[in-house]
């Protein structure tokens, strides 16, 4: 589903600000995988994803999604195979619109727009089940201003909306860590139901060791640009928060320094 190959980037090369932020980063997943990706500060987390994404074009390697190569097209062009939802609940949804209606456009992501009635009663019932699932009662404040949700309603919705159009691959860029801990888990255990139900691929940045181990069937350590640990299956669910601390100490050569995940011992 996913190839990423020996994967560099630089910004500001050449200067005193120089920082290799991916180096001959190198990347497989296959169909159904859901990866939880760890690592400090500065290790290149978010990085892969905006690469990935086309936020910018790498300096070299080769992305390819799906047997499609991406690596020169640009971020809009690789839309219709990604979904992402950030870690600021405000991005992903236009705070103005009714929740139907921010429905709506991620509904017709990639197809061409008409001057028919914006949302038909159809559309409206469908929107109405979908909302339901997600057991926040937001199927009755459809017409509703998103920007009257609160912060896991707004995170919660805008997973849905990243998901509509089944994407090849769904990146999730530490998409609690703006939540308290009781939503958090609420917006987890809808990223797990959603992603099983679609039979989804996924990638999930975190600073939160413990839901690096609980959540996907695969997790990888970053350190200076590229994965330095890659384990998944049973070998995954028997890890414990200080035997990963202790993988990165051995595999970086130095202490892991980042206050959020070790706060999240």
């Amino acid at each position: 589903m996913l190839k990423m190959t020996n994967i560099h980037k630089t910004f500001n090369a050449g200067t005193v600000n120089e920082k290799k932020a991916l180096n001959g980063l190198d990347l497989t997943l296959e169909k159904g995988d859901f990866v939880a990706i760890i690592g400090g500060n500065g290790a290149g987390k978010s990085t892969m994803l905006n690469a990935l994404s086309g936020v910018w074009p790498v300096d070299s390697g080769k992305i390819v999604i799906d047997g499609v190569d991406v690596t020169a097209k640009s971020e809009h062009r690789r839309a219709p195979y990604l979904g992402r939802v950030f870690q600021d609940p405000m991005m992903g949804t236009a705070a103005n619109m009714e929740i139907q209606e921010n429905l709506a456009l991620a509904m017709r992501r990639g197809q061409r727009r008409t001057l028919r009635w914006g949302i038909s009663e159809k559309e409206r019932a469908q929107y109405k089940e979908l909302l339901a699932t997600l057991d926040l009662g937001l199927e009755n404040r459809m017409t509703s201003k998103v920007g009257l949700l609160s912060g896991g309603q707004r995170q919660a919705l805008t997973l849905l909306m990243a998901t509509l159009k089944q994407p090849k691959i769904l990146l999730l860029d530490e998409h609690t860590a703006a939540l308290d801990p009781k939503t958090a888990a609420k917006v987890l255990e809808l990223s797990d139901k959603i992603i099983s139900d679609n039979g989804l691929t996924a990638l999930m940045v975190t600073h939160n060791m413990k839901d690096a181990i609980k959540h996907g069937n695969r997790l990888i350590m970053m350190n200076n640009g590229h994965i330095i640990f890659d384990v998944k299956g049973e070998e995954k669910k028997n890890l414990t928060v200080d035997l990963l601390l202790r993988k990165f100490s051995e595999l970086s050569g130095g202490e892991l320094v980042n206050d959020r995940m070790l706060l999240s011992k």
